[in-house]
């Protein structure tokens, strides 16, 4: 989540008289579709650049949000910066919004990550009893040009663009609350003053009208960026059209956990490598956004991220139920572009996917566009920045360009062609299980339809100091001391994995009361190169739900069952699918001293694959 920001820019404090909002009148309700302005120039059914960027209107300004996140008894202001066509002056002309609100404008910084090495893991000390199973920038102003590229694309275009710093940020009011509901009505201020609802102040603490807009706003935005989006949208706001969620969280559990272990994202586009963000939290990420002048201010509330984000356990709690948007996807009324990159290691594919579900279940006007790269938006050429575009029109400017009747998924394929689906997981796609099987106690086992079976393998915990991709997933064939591996014989003929994988082991662990599960999906060639596929992590404390954890007893068999991350992969003929066990994953976990011991009981385990078709 968190990037780096290159050069830091700093700007002076700009004390304002803060005080409750007053009422403003609302706007009366629009119509429900915008319909194309006259004014509106088309190319091939495309807005086409027809204003000078040079004679844009820029202005910076100070919205009066609902909230108070530094609990000082005042409500906090918000700053935005906006361009428009200077027509809306000129001519009077009407334009909607291109939105992105973001923690990461200026000044970020601070904050260690925790450490995630240990002699035993945290939990380890809740065992059974009796053996029983039982978390204000100031220097020089920055110049008054926006920064990115927003601006220079959509203005032209006839739109305006608004880049808002979120609470307890950059230039605006606050202490950083990581994904509760304070900042997504921090954000909706913003949209609620497009829209007439709320006031904004210049520099001179001067009211200032928003009376140059349609009022229709798209969000935009990119990790942190577009999770804004996503929760601003279950509110239900007025104004807001549409959001296009790039790499964006859906519930920062998911995040920071799985299925109640304490896991991190991944700095690297692979997953693989040293991890720069392993032990990265709520509270580190509240201290990199805040900036290093409001650490002593905003103690109070990065001291709660950590208290309540639970390292100990890892268990799902209310605090972390305030920071999930997936139970509260039913207050859309936006529509939803997801792009997500499938490599996405950093906000997991998870995150797209247990939204995409949410879309779907309440019937959310949608488009999903899955790329081949990591976290951010695709690369390389394509025809997403048109699409987007076509989306934009549609929504905001009311274009009928036909882009709701197109097929809603597009998925790249290593090649980088793109391929279009009616839907996501693709349609036709069908959970088949595979069985594990052992020759004996040592050597790699089997995946088959038919029914598995052997005799019980063990293995025991290195992950501290052994990388999971670099030397534990090659060499399948050969028996290892620290890893499991389960492969299917080569493949007939291609088999499409479309959707969420899911484990289930029959294990016990010998001689510990806690341990990390991991297991990996691998694609085996036959020139001995290899991918991992994707991966899935559990507790093994929290084989009841990821809401609680319960002791284990050492030696006790029980069944593990978790997801792995969704994908949508093609395994080529000729290759071998393999499912490869470990404990600790170096880059994503805790990392408990080696020694731990688990044996699993093939013949009651096996992995769940959704696949288009038969293999």
């Amino acid at each position: 989540m968190r990037t780096p920001r290159g050069i830091v820019l700093f700007a002076l404090t700009v004390v304002l008289p803060l005080v409750a909002v007053t009422p403003v009148a609302a706007t009366p309700a629009r119509h429900d579709r915008p319909a194309p302005p006259s004014w509106l120039k088309l190319e091939n059914g495309v807005s086409s650049p027809q204003f000078d960027l040079a004679n844009a209107v820029e202005e910076t300004l100070f919205v009066q949000t609902t909230v108070d996140s530094d609990l000082d008894g005042v409500l906090d202001r918000v700053r935005v910066r906006l361009s428009r066509p200077g027509e809306t002056e000129t001519r009077g002309i009407k334009v909607p919004v291109i939105f992105e609100h973001s923690p990461y404008r200026y000044n970020t910084g601070g904050g260690e990550n925790h450490n995630v090495d240990f002699s035993v893991l945290p939990q380890e000390g809740i065992q059974p009893f009796a053996a029983r199973d039982a978390g204000t920038p100031t220097g020089a102003r920055p110049q008054p040009d926006l920064p990115g590229a927003l601006d220079n694309y959509w203005v032209p275009r006839g739109y305006a663009v608004v880049l808002g710093e979120s609470i307890g940020t950059g230039f605006s009011d606050g202490c950083p609350t990581v994904g509760d509901m304070k900042e997504t009505l921090g954000t909706k201020a913003v949209i609620d003053w497009l829209n007439g609802r709320a006031r904004a102040y210049n520099e001179a603490g001067e009211p200032v009208a928003a009376d140059w807009t349609t009022g229709d706003v798209g969000m935009v935005g990119t990790s942190y960026n577009g999770t804004l989006p996503n929760q601003v949208a279950t509110t239900g706001v007025e104004g807001l059209r549409t959001i296009v969620p790039t790499s964006a969280i859906a519930s920062w559990y998911d995040y920071y956990r799985a299925n109640g272990l304490v896991r991190a994202p991944h700095s690297n586009v692979s997953g693989q490598g040293e991890n720069d963000f392993l032990g990265e939290d709520l509270d580190v990420l509240g201290y990199y956004v805040e900036g290093p002048d409001r650490v002593e201010k905003c103690r109070h509330i990065t001291d709660a991220l950590l208290q309540y984000a639970d390292r100990t356990t890892g268990d799902y709690n209310a605090y972390w139920n305030e920071r999930d948007y997936l139970h509260r996807a039913k207050g859309i009324r936006a529509s939803v572009f997801v792009v997500h990159g499938l490599e996405d290691y950093n906000v997991m594919p998870t995150a797209y996917a247990s939204w995409w579900a949410q879309l779907t279940r309440y019937h959310v006007p949608r488009k999903i566009w899955l790329h081949r790269g990591g976290h951010g938006g695709p690369t390389g050429a394509s025809d997403y920045q048109v699409t987007l575009n076509r989306w934009m029109d549609y929504w905001l400017f009311g274009v009928q360009n036909g882009i709701m009747a197109e097929p809603a998924a597009d998925i790249q394929r290593p090649d980088g062609t793109y391929e279009k689906y009616a839907n996501w997981p693709v349609p036709g796609a069908r959970n088949s299980t595979l069985k594990l099987s052992s020759p004996n106690a040592t050597d790699p086992g089997g995946l088959a339809t038919r029914s598995g079976g052997g005799p019980r393998q063990s293995f025991v915990d290195s992950g501290k100091t052994l990388d999971t991709d670099v030397s534990l997933v090659p060499n399948p064939d050969t028996a290892n001391p620290n890893r499991l591996a389960y492969l299917s014989a080569p493949l007939s003929g291609p088999a499409h994995l479309s959707g969420t994988p899911s484990v289930a082991l029959r294990a016990s662990v010998d001689n510990r009361y806690a341990a990390n599960l991991t297991a990996l999906l691998v694609d085996y060639a036959p020139d001995g190169t290899r991918k991992t596929v994707t991966r899935g992590w559990t507790d093994v404390q929290n084989r009841n739900g990821r809401d609680r954890s319960t002791p284990i007893v050492q030696g006790r068999e029980y069944t593990f069952t978790w997801p792995l991350e969704p994908d949508d992969y093609i395994f080529p003929a000729g290759h071998r699918i393999g499912l490869v066990v470990v404990s600790t994953d170096r880059n994503f976990t805790l990392r408990p001293d080696p020694g731990t011991r688990l044996t699993v009981d093939p013949g009651r385990s096996s992995v769940t694959l959704p696949l288009v078709g038969r293999t």
